[in-house]
């Protein structure tokens, strides 16, 4: 649920200061505070999985000199993990160790935990730090409470209060289900399953997860507006909230075009994010110093690569991220420029779109949903989106020897829309 906003405030910068339900780098361990500590069986705070990178994303956070923080979902499967452990020993871990997609191993410190005396269920909680992100769930309470359910059941997860609920279609769960995203779904259905394992559960479970003041909180967020209903959405790709300081995350754009050019590299990417690092790599088998964590600064990209020429620049990121740029948008977060579903259905008119499906563009609920209603008709809106933003990065460019391509994702990571590289002068 990408378009549901990243739950951040909006704002340019954080706090460097440190609150109860700080992350912990030093590797202390067990802490009593609701901290989350980073590195307590291995896991490297800068979200690198270790040695010393001179460019490439590991190395333009590290440059920025901000604190990383854990996503919701990060969160939700470490106090699934304390619970359901909880409810087949008797114990609550703590602190409750997990592994994150890209295999760092955050320990996370229990804020509470509560077990009937039939243990029948078993919560836990954690408090989520977003580092030194300006996420508005900062310091937010994420309880998990686990009940058994028949054997075969699986994991089914529950909305409780501060959870919101999908009402709308054009996101990527189901209407009805609970705004729980797939990447963070999987991380706790491989936990309870290793859980089960451990301990002799069989692993079928009901994981209903709550927010404290979550529905107050969802209003600062896009959720409301995309239909997401009673509360915020448990979120996450990598399980780590990269912290963006505009200034900070801009120059460490800089330092990434410079190494890559001191390199010898003639062909760097600007990324959204992890998932289209992954795309770009599988593509062109990019080494890590031609990657570029562009985020939601694409005009930092476009503006320094104009004044320090690579020959050829890949643009990869989500379908409606792009699609703001293929309308003129140079900066791509929530809180400064949304979904155009008019200039997507102007697109998809120019695609072949009848009018009725245009129409039906121009007031999708979302950016996923205006694309999947022109495949199933056969306009390819994810190429006209791409071609579009392809360029609108050459005419930032004005003329500089760069060739650009595009390519458009889902939140899968499947490619949904291509652009071939284009040079200045119209070449390929």
């Amino acid at each position: 649920m990408a378009e549901a906003g990243s739950q951040r405030n909006g704002t340019g910068g954080g706090s460097g200061g440190r609150t109860d339900g700080s992350a912990s780098g030093d590797g202390s361990g067990g802490r009593t505070d609701g901290s989350a500590s980073g590195t307590a069986t291995g896991g490297r705070t800068d979200g690198s999985t270790g040695g010393t990178a001179t460019g490439g994303r590991t190395a333009q956070l590290a440059h920025t000199g901000l604190r990383h923080g854990w996503t919701t979902g990060a969160c939700a499967t470490a106090a699934t993990t304390a619970a359901y452990t909880a409810l087949l020993t008797g114990d609550f871990p703590d602190p409750v160790t997990i592994t994150l997609p890209k295999g760092q191993t955050p320990a996370f410190a229990l804020a509470a935990e509560e077990m009937p005396e039939d243990r029948a269920t078993a919560m836990a909680a954690v408090v989520k730090d977003a580092g030194d992100d300006p996420d508005v769930t900062h310091g937010a309470l994420v309880r998990a409470t686990v009940r058994r359910l028949p054997a075969g059941s699986g994991v089914v997860f529950k909305a409780g209060p501060g959870v919101g609920t999908v009402t709308r279609p054009g996101l990527p769960l189901d209407v009805g289900e609970p705004a729980v995203n797939p990447v963070p779904r999987q991380m706790m259905r491989e936990h309870v399953a290793e859980v089960a394992r451990r301990y002799g559960g069989a692993g079928d479970v009901e994981v209903e997860l709550s927010v404290d003041h979550g529905a107050e909180i969802a209003r600062s967020t896009w959720n409301p507006r995309l239909g997401i209903l009673g509360g915020l959405s448990i979120l996450g790709t990598t399980g780590i909230v990269v912290p963006y300081s505009c200034s900070a995350w801009i120059d460490s754009i800089r330092r990434g075009v410079d190494v890559a050019r001191a390199a010898g590299r003639t062909h760097v990417a600007g990324c959204t994010g992890s998932t289209s690092e992954k795309v770009v790599v599988a593509e062109h088998g990019l080494p890590e110093d031609a990657l570029l964590d562009m985020g939601d600064f694409a005009g930092a990209v476009l503006k320094y690569v104009r004044r320090h020429p690579v020959p050829r620049l890949t643009v990869c990121g989500g379908f409606a991220k792009l699609s703001k740029l293929a309308a003129g948008h140079l900066d791509l977060h929530s809180a400064r420029s949304q979904v155009d579903k008019g200039f997507l259905a102007e697109l998809a008119r120019q695609g072949g779109a009848d009018a009725e499906l245009a129409g039906e563009v121009a007031v999708a609920n979302t950016g996923l949903a205006a694309l999947q209603l022109c495949a199933a008709r056969g306009v390819p809106l994810g190429d006209l989106v791409a071609v579009t933003a392809r360029d609108e990065a050459l005419a930032v460019l004005r003329g500089a020897p760069v060739a650009v391509d595009v390519i458009c994702i889902d939140r899968a990571g499947n490619v949904v829309g291509r652009a071939a590289p284009r040079g200045p002068r119209g070449e390929g």
